[in-house]
């Protein structure tokens, strides 16, 4: 079976998790530090803060952004459910812009046209590896006050080439903070995981605070302490929780695991592209299925890709798409529907009375979207299976 998507652990993986394992931590410690410092060093940021998962890094943005009631949250509705969760979690209104019909990403000028004056944060996400067009996006979020938040869950290793210069995902100007996943079908992982990048110092202090229940070690000097003589000593074990905070944290065996996967990240989206390339030759001739469009073909060898999703028109080859799927995975290919635009959940047409025909353009890429293998692990004898099987659809 070929699934749509893979990890792909070696023995130096097996080797690091298994040293982790009989190391002195096992939890938090210094390979969680290492991993951080390493993340950072890679996309040219300041400030890696390693989470248990993307939706809690994502979560972690609102809070030290100081998102909560009466603050609308835009993202795309081409996405998963955390991108706009996160809104949600901390009060705020979760909200939706369209996506352009290129790169099925958030579209600068349809923000900016549907833009509400309490819209406070922006979460811009860069679907399928394919990074939005950031600058316009930051034009237009932080000339009106917002702060802009990158989604990269799925564009870790990536970038894009703006002024001259070839800018990584996370290391770019035009974000405020940005966050990626360490799932397994993503570009590497840590099993799960995720992380929160921001160049603020304050927001990064705030973000490792909030992972660990809103607690600090430091000489506090007795600040805080009840007027009690007894309460008033401290030493080693003395901490003080001064915010309402989670067990967010990602563990030693995770992070042993992440930096391993680290040193092959540049090796596994170099397959990425290799696999996208052979895919878009095989199918470019096809009149009922569209490859995947590039916003800016100047980033064509900078797009971490994590998913190719093709466009189908499953009317014009009489076939549903959930025939097409059952067809393909009897023959051994898996694939997916990436993604059902949130706004349509029944939650969010119930909460906050959101309605077919919100976002078109997303709503139109849904009914036509297919999701086919892509992870490093393929073979080129997998690839030609993968094509020779779609070209039979029709």
């Amino acid at each position: 079976m070929i699934p749509y998507g893979k990890q792909w652990i070696n023995d130096d993986d097996v080797a690091a998790v298994v040293h982790a394992l009989r190391s002195d931590y096992v939890t938090t410690g210094p390979t969680v530090e290492e991993f951080e410092k390493q993340l950072a060093m890679y996309v040219g940021a300041r400030h890696a803060i390693a989470v248990n998962s993307a939706t809690s890094a994502l979560h972690l943005a609102m809070r030290v952004a100081g998102i909560g009631a009466g603050d609308r949250v835009v993202t795309s509705s081409n996405t998963f459910l955390a991108s706009a969760n996160c809104a949600a979690f901390v009060g705020a209104t979760p909200d939706f812009s369209d996506i352009d019909p290129v790169a099925h990403n958030l579209d600068a000028q349809i923000l900016e046209e549907h833009w509400q004056s309490d819209t406070k944060a922006v979460v811009a996400v860069a679907y399928a590896g394919q990074s939005c067009d950031m600058p316009a996006i930051a034009v237009v979020a932080r000339s009106r006050g917002a702060i802009v938040i990158e989604d990269a869950c799925h564009g870790v290793g990536g970038g894009f080439l703006r002024e001259g210069q070839v800018w990584k995902l996370g290391g770019h100007p035009w974000a405020d903070m940005t966050v990626f996943s360490f799932h397994p079908v993503k570009a590497m992982t840590t099993g799960e995981g995720g992380v929160l990048i921001t160049g603020d110092d304050g927001w990064a202090a705030e973000a490792r605070r909030l992972r660990s229940h809103g607690v600090e070690r430091k000489d506090f000097r007795g600040l805080g302490a009840p007027d009690d003589s007894d309460f008033a000593e401290q030493g080693s074990w003395y901490y003080e929780m001064h915010n309402l905070g989670y067990n967010y944290r990602l563990t030693e065996i995770q992070c042993a695991l992440g930096l391993s996967q680290l040193r092959r990240l540049d090796a596994f989206v170099r397959r990425r592209r290799e696999i996208v390339a052979q895919y878009n030759e095989a199918f470019a001739d096809l009149p009922w299925l569209q490859i995947p469009a590039l916003r800016n073909p100047v980033d064509r060898d900078l797009i971490a890709w994590h998913l190719y999703t093709v466009q189908i028109d499953f009317k014009a080859i009489g076939k549903p798409r959930a025939q097409i799927m059952t067809n393909l995975r009897a023959k051994g290919i898996g694939t997916q529907v990436l993604y059902i635009p949130v706004h349509l959940q029944p939650w969010y047409r119930q909460t906050y009375g959101y309605r077919l025909g919100k976002c078109p353009n997303a709503e139109n890429y849904y009914r036509r979207a297919l999701s086919l293998p892509l992870y490093p692990g393929l073979t080129d004898e997998d690839v030609d299976r993968v094509i020779d099987e779609v070209r039979s659809l029709c």
